[in-house]
């Protein structure tokens, strides 16, 4: 097999690589999470990680809400407000984790997933992750399941689909995304962002969106980040159409290709700048509260997430 797939568990939580065995390219997958911990890419006859991410997997458990790397932002995303909304008349409160005032990134991004799947071909390697939401938060008692599917392909493409079905007998409401930090090497002041026509979604000072949104066009032609510092979203103008996010340090180029199912961009440059979180979200921060991109997910219904990574050497 060209590509194949190895399973770690000498950790607390089983840890799976999927490698090209031609170039040795590989992704480092944790069930912890489900979260990328690392996309080694071969440069120079050497290979680079362009994901910022753990030491082990005890370092995630310990430090996971520290940033946020990686981490499945699930059933909402970034902020809510106050950990507070209303949905079919009743009020809910969340309890899990708070930044300041408000709930952060969701409830699963520490769970627990068990490897469902493994897949090894001549032109890709795959693993399923499965984890089951029970509704222990209060703030939102409404079981689902979640699917995520990490696929390694030829030319360094790494995707990933997530597949959230709802377990209640009743509708949910729910958002999803994904919180990676892209480490290209050096300084971020160093690198050029470019993405898809968009328009910025204006945010509050506990960044809460205000509801309005205005243009922004800084980086429809690519721009050097020198001196920027981020923490917006971005709402693609056509969602519908093939939108990209590229990252480019003066050595490697980061494509990202979000689906229909991923309408908004997060950008976050960190203090240190030596890395840039480049968020896919299902939705606005707040939606359970502004209604911006929020999914309603009848009895059973399943709804599927995707974005893809494709890294070049320049």
């Amino acid at each position: 097999m060209s590509f194949v797939t190895i399973l770690n568990e000498s950790a607390e939580h089983p840890v799976i690589i999927l490698k090209d065995s031609i170039t040795g390219a590989e992704a480092e997958i944790y069930s912890f999470g489900a979260l990328l911990n690392a996309f080694r890419v071969p440069v120079k006859q050497e290979l680079q990680n362009v994901v910022a991410g753990f030491e082990s997997v005890a370092d995630a458990k310990l430090n996971i809400t520290n940033g946020f790397k990686s981490a499945k932002l699930c059933p909402f995303v970034c902020r809510m407000n106050k950990g507070s909304y209303r949905f079919i008349d009743t009020p809910y409160q969340v309890q899990k984790h708070f930044l300041a005032d408000h709930a952060i990134h969701g409830l699963i991004y520490d769970g627990v997933y068990r490897v469902a799947r493994r897949e090894e071909f001549v032109t890709y390697a795959s693993v399923t992750l499965i984890y089951e939401y029970k509704g222990e938060d209060p703030g939102y008692p409404f079981k689902f399941e979640t699917s995520v599917t990490w696929k390694l392909e030829e030319g360094n493409r790494l995707s990933v689909t997530t597949s959230i079905t709802n377990q209640n007998l009743a509708p949910i409401p729910m958002a999803d995304g994904w919180h990676p930090y892209f480490s290209l090497g050096g300084s971020v002041d160093d690198w050029t962002l470019q993405f898809s026509k968009s328009k910025q979604l204006v945010y509050d000072a506990g960044l809460i969106p205000t509801g309005e949104k205005i243009e922004d066009s800084r980086f429809l032609n690519g721009s050097l980040l020198a001196g920027v510092q981020l923490d917006n979203g971005f709402e693609w103008e056509n969602p519908k159409e093939k939108n990209q996010c590229i990252i480019s340090s003066p050595f490697l180029k980061l494509l990202i290709e979000p689906a229909a199912s991923y309408p908004v961009l997060q950008v976050y440059t960190p203090p240190h700048r030596k890395s840039i979180a480049i968020e896919n979200l299902s939705g606005a921060p707040d939606n359970f509260n502004n209604g911006i991109g929020l999914a309603i997910l009848s009895p059973g219904e399943t709804q599927t997430f995707e974005t893809s990574y494709v890294v070049t050497v320049l």
